[in-house]
């Protein structure tokens, strides 16, 4: 059984909101029983309606340790992480140093790929909004100097270009790699300095960690995974990816309560706690703004901004961001124009179903924002025709073959490669009908009925891209 919650005892302002109690009592009761409904070993959660935040903790933060978990504990935010780049580089859009339609080379002139018109070409928008078409998922370890970002640019020539720059929405974490470089080069130091300087100081942050380092200063969730699919969950034999791949969102680690301060920041348009300007109004609103359409893909958002997703929910437009590393999961939503904001940071098992919860739960007391379930396969999905979908697609993570049997039942075999293959064996998944052109798996797995959507055309009637919030390119028939 999960330990009894925690709250911190510097919870602010709750008194002035009566909702507020009253979730800070129901996520007292129900945080402990959703961990062990869903194995995870521990997690934090913070809530704010405007200068009000409460926030609790439930579980462990090491099932190794037994330390418990608290509201001061730092949890590994993971891909949120771009989020704060997104920021760094707006400032200095601000400042007037960074301009967001100029080409990456601009700033970077050595940078380069495998296609050379596309490095050439593509934008500083264009690596926000993850539309510069290369493959990104390239976690190429370069050490843990203050040179490893540079290093790691580096080791992009041969990485190949999936589609042209502003084509459509995959995924970047590698693009994210470059924009964090072009903070370091226009303010001539490390990327974890600049969030120290332009981004903790300003908004007073005590409990955040740019490195194990820092994080071990603190209470540190440890994240958890599985040695294989029906294994517990045990402590990961690491705590973080390459320092090589922070502004993507390797090891930024904090209170739950401190990314509240953060994305506070954004909804006030750029003013800190104190009054301190952190970001431009005019930049702070242009990341809320679309950019480009996602494929439906069922977590992910309905469009991207500059750095934020963007969910169109009932209710109300809602920004946010998820982020996952090695056995740890984190999840922000921020409602604009409400001034509600949730962070549910979690140290492994299924966190999809304390996340569904907790945020519904939240947006529906506070926002009257109603976050649409994840999507589930329909029993009676109709057996298709799935000749436009199968074939193989391929990336430098995984090769991916889609097929159709004699009884018409539609299977997706993935084999993981390069740093991916030790992440887990293949798998052999069933898909089945969820609307055009997207099929859900049948079983769940991860926490959640992953949805696959076919996208773009080869000129012969067949989806061009495999996409799962990475747009996989069909390479054969």
């Amino acid at each position: 059984m999960s330990q009894a919650p925690s709250e911190s005892p510097s919870s602010s302002g709750a008194g002035a909101d009566p909702r507020l109690d009253a979730l800070r009592t129901w996520l007292n009761g129900r945080l402990p029983t959703l961990l062990d409904e869903h194995r995870v070993p521990g997690a934090a959660v913070a809530v704010s309606v405007g200068d009000a935040v409460i926030d609790v903790a439930a579980g462990v933060l090491s099932k190794r340790t037994g330390v418990e978990a608290t509201p001061d504990s730092v949890f590994q935010i993971g891909s949120i992480t771009k989020v704060w780049t997104t920021t760094l580089a707006m400032q200095l859009v601000d400042e007037g140093k960074l301009a967001l339609d100029a080409p990456v080379r601009d700033y970077l002139p050595d940078f380069a790929l495998a296609d050379g018109a596309a490095a050439a070409a593509i934008t500083v928008r264009q690596l926000m909004c993850h539309v510069s078409g290369f493959e990104g998922d390239i976690f190429t370890d370069t050490g843990v100097g203050d040179d490893c970002l540079e290093k790691f640019v580096a080791t992009l020539g041969d990485a190949p270009q999936l589609f042209a720059p502003g084509e459509r929405f995959s995924y970047n974490n590698a693009g994210y790699c470059v924009l964090g470089r072009i903070v370091e080069v226009l303010r001539e130091k490390s990327y974890d300095a600049c969030l120290r300087d332009h981004l903790f100081a300003p908004l007073g942050l005590a409990h955040a960690a740019t490195s194990p380092y820092e994080a071990i200063l603190h209470r540190a969730a440890v994240g958890h995974i599985q040695a294989a699919p029906d294994a517990g969950f045990e402590p990961a034999p690491a705590w973080a990816l390459p320092r090589s791949n922070a502004p993507a969102g390797a090891m930024l680690a904090m209170r739950p309560r401190d990314l509240l301060a953060f994305a506070r920041m954004h909804l006030a348009d750029g003013l800190g706690p104190d009054g301190t300007r952190v970001l431009g109004a005019e930049s702070a609103r242009a990341m809320r703004e679309h950019q480009t359409d996602v494929p439906y893909l069922g977590l992910m958002g309905d469009e991207w901004g500059l750095g934020w997703e963007i969910f169109d929910w009932p209710g109300g437009t809602v920004v946010g961001h998820d982020g996952g590393t090695l056995g740890q999961s984190a999840f922000l939503r921020a409602v604009p124009g409400q001034d509600v904001v949730v962070a549910v940071l979690t140290n492994g098992g299924e966190p999809l179903g304390v996340y569904e919860e907790i945020v519904g739960h939240v947006l529906r007391e506070l926002a009257a924002v109603e976050p649409p379930p994840l999507p589930v396969p329909a029993p009676d999905a109709p057996r298709i025709d799935a000749a436009r979908y199968v074939g193989t697609y391929s990336s430098s993570a995984a090769d991916t073959v889609v097929s159709q049997d004699a009884e018409g039942r539609i299977w997706a075999e993935r084999t993981p490669k390069g740093i991916f293959a030790q992440f887990g064996p293949p798998e052999r998944i069933e898909l089945a009908a969820a609307r055009e052109d997207a099929l859900i798996a049948v079983e769940r797995r991860h926490g959640m009925y992953q949805i696959h959507s076919f996208v773009g055309d080869d000129g012969d009637g067949h989806a061009l891209f495999l996409h799962t919030g990475r747009a996989d390119r069909r390479v054969a028939p």
